[in-house]
Order: structure tokens, then C-alpha cells, then sequence
């Protein structure tokens, strides 16, 4: 049985995943709301570990909820894998890991180029339009 998502094996996993070397050269965390993303003892580790560079609810940057306009796992990620995950219909839950597994692995660096060209074209619009949101702007892969 897999371990139900929890604040301590967040935690954990946070511990075992955070790199030093790239947390000292100042990259930033982004999170979403969930509850054990944002449990008290989440944030404390990561304010501790990523100082002013953590955008996340209870974070010093507050990151607005439900903001797919920026976010490329919202609006690229989840839908892209979701489409090719669901293309065969898996009916056990072994079938689906193996159908994420794959579609994740499949995904080429050539087309994180174009997630990363299509988010700083977001930003460009976001700046410019201060904050507003993109119901009209269709952005292609």
C-alpha cells in the first residue's frame, strides 16, 4: 500500500529532494495551497530553506490561488499528461503508474523549451497588463 500525502512525508521528501547547491545560488520554491504543503511544519522547512525565495500560501510571497495563467504545471502539464495517460482507458491502478511513468518519460527537452518560451510570454503579458487575467491570449505549444 502507498503512503497517503501527509506534512511529514512532504516534509521528508523535501529533505531528501532539496539540492544546496542550487538552493545557495538563489533558485525560488513555488507551491500550491494544499493543506500538507502549507502545515506548519512544511513552511517552517521551507522559509528556513529557501529564506524569501518561497512563494507559497503562508509564504513570504503569497502565490494566488488557482493562477494557471502562470503556472506551467496547471497549464500545460496536467492536461498534456492527462490526454495521453487516459488514451488507452487503464483499468488497474498498476496500468495507470505505468501509462504516467511513460508519458512522463517521453516528454523531450524540446518541448520544455516551449513550456519555458510559452510561460515567459505569460510573464511579458502579466507585467504588462499588471496583473490581469488572460481569458483572451492563446498560447501555442
Amino acid at each position: 500500500m502507498k503512503p497517503f500525502i501527509n506534512a511529514e512525508n512532504v516534509k521528508e521528501s523535501l529533505l531528501n529532494a532539496t539540492n544546496l547547491e542550487l538552493v545557495t545560488k538563489g533558485l525560488w520554491f513555488q507551491q500550491d495551497g494544499a493543506i500538507c504543503h502549507t502545515a506548519r511544519v512544511t513552511i517552517d522547512l521551507l522559509k528556513d530553506t529557501f529564506g524569501d525565495r518561497l512563494i507559497s500560501r503562508f509564504g513570504p510571497v503569497n502565490w494566488p490561488p488557482r493562477s494557471c495563467d502562470l503556472t506551467p504545471l496547471d497549464y500545460f502539464l496536467w492536461g498534456y499528461v492527462k490526454s495521453l495517460v487516459f488514451a488507452d482507458k487503464p483499468q488497474t491502478l498498476d496500468h495507470l503508474e505505468d501509462n504516467i511513468r511513460r508519458v512522463i518519460a517521453d516528454i523531450r527537452p524540446q518541448m520544455l523549451e516551449k513550456v519555458i518560451e510559452n510561460w515567459t510570454s505569460r510573464l511579458d503579458y502579466i507585467r504588462a497588463s499588471c496583473g490581469s487575467p488572460m481569458p483572451e491570449i492563446i498560447f501555442k505549444m
